[in-house]
């Protein structure tokens, strides 16, 4: 039997029939990312006291920790309409002007993978974020004209997992910027359990801590293997999660107790056993175990860095001691 990929660069069916759900409205309901939620409050409540439209906003941080859904619960606060787009998807201008097109006075305009907008897209979008005006030539050669459109006041909300691959121009129109951070247990404990409720499925607190624990700081992780884990519950349990159908659902899945699956073992014992534990060019690391460069440096080593697994050196990447001891390994130097 294939296993479930926790950590995916494609969005699942079940995450999209679900989405709706488990997302929070308000900011008072969104669980975590004190800082970011914080701030925001003060310039959602000045916005509104002032009648303007909100600030241009860009939230950046590793995959899964809630970006989309802050966009959303952003909308909801200032009780306006948003337009949801991504980078690849916004071709020509012309397709940015379709969607600003839209948009009326104080509406919000949220842009995914922001960082994969084309150079002559992310150039038209400078006078629409800075002064609401967009300037375009329609037609080819003698028959080309330029157009002039005025754009009502919006708010643009970009998000990426790779904040340093947008130009500086870009960056720089961005008035309020928010760092996603990992998650503390503590956090996802919380969105377990309200995943549970809203799932109508019985979690005891020995359960939940553990899906919090292994979830990787993430809540899409965890809300992921919460489903999983309720699967093994209605089949082979009382229905309800306990702390044993969740141990037994993740030793299947094979999920560890610090939330690795089988591919970030396999980029760990690849260091290791291909190449002394490092260093290693991360091209190559990619190209040895069969992935792309930006799925392991987006999905997956933001976290092993994160926990101490891996170093990032000026010669490549380098495992640590813990990750010999993790894995049963001998050190590097015995």
């Amino acid at each position: 039997m294939d296993q479930e990929r926790f950590v995916s660069s494609e969005s699942l069916t079940e995450d999209e029939q679900h989405l709706t759900t488990l997302r929070p409205q308000l900011l008072k309901d969104y669980i975590g990312q004190a800082k970011a939620k914080n701030e925001l409050s003060v310039y959602i409540q000045a916005a509104l006291k002032r009648s303007e439209a909100l600030d241009h906003v860009l939230l950046y941080g590793p995959p899964g920790l809630g970006k989309t859904t802050l966009a959303l619960v952003i909308a909801n606060e200032l009780g306006v309409k948003i337009q949801t787009s991504s980078g690849p998807a916004i071709e020509r201008p012309g397709d940015l002007l379709a969607i600003l097109n839209e948009l009326n006075a104080g509406d919000i305009l949220f842009i995914d993978e922001i960082h994969r907008l084309p150079r002559i897209v992310e150039e038209v979008l400078y006078s629409a974020m800075e002064d609401y005006y967009v300037d375009i030539v329609i037609g080819q050669g003698s028959t080309s004209q330029p157009i002039h459109f005025e754009l009502p006041p919006f708010t643009l909300i970009g998000a990426t997992t790779r904040a340093g691959m947008l130009s500086q121009p870009l960056r720089d129109r961005f008035g309020i910027m928010a760092h996603m951070q990992y998650y503390e247990v503590e956090d996802l404990e919380m969105i377990v359990k309200r995943s549970a409720k809203v799932f109508q499925i019985a979690i005891d607190e020995q359960a939940s801590h553990e899906l919090a624990v292994r979830s990787r700081g993430t809540p899409r992780i965890a809300n992921r293997m919460l489903r999983r884990v309720r699967d093994f519950a209605q089949v082979h349990g009382d229905g309800n999660i306990h702390i044993k159908d969740t141990r037994g659902a993740l030793e299947v899945l094979q999920i560890d107790g610090l939330g690795l699956d089988p591919l970030d073992r396999k980029i760990l014992t690849t260091m290791i056993e291909f190449y002394g534990g490092g260093p290693v060019g991360i091209a190559t690391l990619a190209a040895n175990i069969g992935e792309d460069i930006i799925t392991l440096e987006d999905m997956y080593e933001p976290y092993l860095v994160q926990q101490g697994f891996i170093q990032r050196t000026p010669r490549g990447r380098m495992v640590t001691e813990l990750t010999y001891r993790h894995l049963n390994y001998p050190l590097k130097d015995q």
